[in-house]
């Protein structure tokens, strides 16, 4: 087993990985450290991994297996591995707002794999919020109101033809696929239980939650944004200073990311993948 060394970053989440070259790991439980590390940290950046797209999928496959991405074209000949590129060009870049990955799907992805090739000399961090601390600083009556409660989530607002993306594409170099399948709709608990840690997390994001089940969107969205602002306060957080071959790993199941569009005319060009998740269970 490889045992890395782990450097917390901030109080609420996130840890540097160092003593592991994920060129060289070809076993499962020779990544046994970086999961326990993701289980405590819940999202961890490992530097200076010098990886090749072989390497990145291996990893993944490693860690769970390779899980697709809907509504974005992949790599030709790779299918599971998308580019997020922004062109010195562009206005916007990718995932530009709180969200947890692909939540829109059955069976959302456990973990993000995002592995750095070109990066700007500065801007264009990433930020995420720990979302078990996001419900456990909930007053108790809104606790118990959540808790029980299923939300809708659809990527229909994102990448549904006539979407938010749909109408921004030439704006971005992304090669986004609008689609109608993109208004399907899927419940899942507001609060999950984590299938690892057995901990509740908030599992509610502005980008694919779309209201309550039972309820309009009407009546949802006072209650939606409310918690939403409480999701991602400053104390929750910790932000990564990208640089090249880092590579970030977090779990999608207890946090939310956001990615900083504040490197205008700048270039910036990473490789993801996801990893297979379950459908999330409700905690009670």
């Amino acid at each position: 087993m490889t045992r890395p060394d782990i450097h917390p970053v901030a109080g609420a989440l996130g840890a540097v990985l160092t003593g592991i070259d994920l060129t060289k790991v070809t076993e499962a439980e020779q990544l046994e450290g970086l999961k326990k590390a993701l289980a405590e940290y819940l999202v961890v950046f490992l530097p200076e991994q010098d990886m090749d797209l072989d390497d990145l999928e291996r990893v993944t496959d490693l860690l769970g297996g390779r899980d697709v991405t809907p509504f974005v074209t992949p790599l030709e000949g790779r299918p599971y591995v998308i580019r997020v590129i922004k062109e010195p060009a562009d206005q916007l870049n990718f995932a530009n707002a709180w969200h947890t990955d692909l939540s829109y799907l059955a069976e959302p992805p456990s973990y993000t794999l995002l592995h750095a090739w070109e990066v700007p000399d500065h801007g264009g961090d990433t930020v995420w919020s720990n979302q078990y601390l996001a419900f456990e600083t909930l007053s108790s009556g809104l606790k118990k109101t959540l808790v029980g409660m299923t939300a809708v989530h659809s990527a229909g607002m994102a990448y549904g033809t006539g979407g938010v993306l749909d109408k921004v594409k030439g704006l971005s170099s992304m090669a986004i696929e609008p689609s109608a399948e993109a208004y399907k709709q899927h419940p899942h608990p507001a609060v999950i239980e984590h299938p690892v840690t057995g901990r509740a997390a908030l599992y509610l994001n502005p980008v694919y939650t779309t209201q309550f089940e039972g309820w309009n969107p009407l009546e949802s969205r006072a209650l939606l944004d409310h918690v939403y602002r409480h999701s991602i306060n400053e104390n929750f957080t910790c932000r990564l200073r990208w640089e090249r071959h880092t590579l970030a790993v977090w779990d999608n199941r207890c946090t939310l990311h956001n990615a900083l569009n504040d490197y205008s005319g700048a270039r910036r060009e990473m490789f993801r993948t996801s990893v297979k998740g379950a459908a999330p269970k409700p905690f009670s």
